[in-house]
């Protein structure tokens, strides 16, 4: 019986984590909408409204901008984007190069992601992170098909 309440509960935060990482996704995306709507407001406050009015819309703004800034930073502390630290050093690889299979294990694969402005993998490539540099690696013999440098520096 224990061994099934562990089970289940485990099943239903499994269900959990794809439904909050949309929700984070969406968030950024409705905060995004209201600064933009926000800066609307605010520049029609400074073109025809009065000092009371404009000093309302520059609140306004400001919260809203707070609102984005606080749902990228929830974002960025998700715990499934920050296991990536390898147990080795951080090593700059080349086009071309092998990779043992330890360096492009599954603990090292992050699920592909629109939001990272790269193509999808094609068969038999899986993309790898390795510290800030993503990798695209033919899974069957470790080759580096191309490099992708510093491109989680900006998250």
């Amino acid at each position: 019986m224990k061994k099934m309440k562990f089970l289940t509960a485990g099943l239903i935060a499994a269900m959990m984590v794809p439904a909050a990482a949309h929700a984070q996704t969406r968030d950024i995306r409705e905060d995004r909408r209201d600064v933009r709507e926000e800066r609307r407001e605010y520049r029609d406050a400074i073109r025809h409204g009065d000092r009371g009015d404009v000093r309302e819309e520059r609140r306004e703004l400001r919260d809203a901008q707070r609102d984005l800034r606080d749902s990228r930073r929830d974002w960025r502390r998700d715990t499934r984007y920050q296991n990536y630290r390898a147990p080795f050093r951080y090593q700059q690889f080349r086009v071309g190069s092998t990779l043992r299979s330890s360096y492009y294990g599954p603990a090292y694969r992050p699920a592909w992601d629109s939001r990272w402005g790269v193509p999808r993998a094609g068969r038999n490539l899986t993309y790898v992170r390795h510290y800030n540099d993503l990798l695209l690696v033919n899974a069957r013999n470790g080759k580096v098909v191309r490099v992708y440098r510093n491109h989680f520096r900006w998250r």
